[in-house]
């Protein structure tokens, strides 16, 4: 199949057509994407992350790959990460410094945050940003700063890295693209360090994280599990993998998965 360029000027249309691309090949990327619907890789990335939202894919380091259908259907990210977001929110007391990390998880943290005051949040992501603009109680925000990183729609590098140094946190709330039970939190991006030097200034590191993604292997280790203090997940994990990810002494928070989205 071939994606006409004349869907990129209509999003819905032009989603639906990566969805029909996935279906075909199985795994897109996000440059054959852009190329195909003469849009820009930002654009593509926001499709995809919608998609993700939706359970109909899943993102990977330059690009994404379709989820099996009953997976897809059993994914039910927007209910699920507003529950997880529910239960990171009840962790953190008023006058707390933490740190929230750029992902779709963490930023479902953000409307949560309003009942709770004092705040200080450092952040890399210019969307957790604005979030916190917003909210009535205006927790005192902090910006990384750094290069700017297209495919991780966040602040990367040195200065980034130099800022938070600057610093000490409470807490820091991250996601994951996978757990490998057998190391910690993994990814497809290369850009690791910056998500490492969040865990060192900060007392308490608080992995938000889908089960589906957990025993998901990934190339790159971002987080070994001497690292982690909290994982905060849903009560589709298996026995198995909740005493192993125990076992590293980590505390293990369980939601309710919302049945209601299931097919």
């Amino acid at each position: 199949m071939s994606a006409s360029k004349t869907s990129a000027r209509n999003t819905g249309a032009r989603r639906e057509a990566i969805i029909a691309l996935l279906e075909e090949q199985g795994d897109v990327s996000v440059e054959s994407l852009a190329k195909a619907f003469d849009t820009s890789e930002v654009t593509i990335r926001k499709d995809l992350s919608q998609l993700e939202q939706e359970g109909i894919l899943i993102r990977r380091y330059g690009g994404a790959a379709l989820l099996p259908r009953g997976q897809a259907q059993d994914f039910a990210t927007c209910p699920l990460k507003l529950k997880l977001a529910e239960a990171a929110r009840d962790r953190i007391k008023d006058h707390a410094r933490i740190v929230i990390d750029s992902g779709s998880t963490t930023s479902t943290l953000i409307p949560q945050l309003k009942s709770v005051m004092g705040l200080v949040v450092m952040t890399n992501s210019l969307e957790v940003a604005t979030q916190l603009r917003e909210l009535p109680n205006r927790p005192s925000l902090l910006m990384t700063g750094g290069t700017w990183d297209e495919r991780s729609l966040s602040f990367q590098g040195v200065t980034a890295e130099q800022t938070l140094r600057a610093y000490d946190f409470d807490q820091l709330f991250i996601g994951a693209d996978g757990i490998d039970l057998e190391r910690g939190t993994t990814t497809f991006n290369e850009l690791l360090s910056l998500s490492q030097v969040m865990a060192q200034v900060s007392r308490e590191v608080v992995v938000m994280v889908e089960s589906d993604k957990i025993g998901r292997r990934m190339p790159n280790l971002e987080l070994g599990f001497d690292e982690i203090d909290v994982v905060i997940t849903d009560d589709r994990l298996d026995a198995a993998s909740r005493e192993v990810i125990t076992k590293h002494n980590i505390e293990l928070v369980v939601v309710e998965h919302s049945s209601g989205s299931d097919g």
